[in-house]
């Protein structure tokens, strides 16, 4: 489950080189990505900070994300 918006469906992205140590997970719904070896902080809805949870309806009416500019060239 995620620890942001409690969805329930997370992909694993990534396991650690070394079998078994951690796992990258993300989040369907929120996007919200967490190593397994990091703190309850930041792995567990119960110990996520409640300022920064978010629900279906957060989601819906957040803001758009600016696009990443261009590169420069130098």
């Amino acid at each position: 489950m995620c620890p942001r918006c409690e969805f329930e469906v997370v992909d694993k992205l990534a396991d650690s080189p070394v079998a078994g140590v951690w796992e990258v997970l993300q989040c369907r719904r929120c996007l919200y990505t967490w190593r397994t070896t990091e703190p309850p902080r930041r792995t567990s809805r119960e110990h996520y900070p409640e300022e920064f949870r978010m629900t279906q309806a957060d989601i819906d009416n957040a803001p758009e994300v600016p696009a990443v500019p261009p590169l420069r060239v130098r």
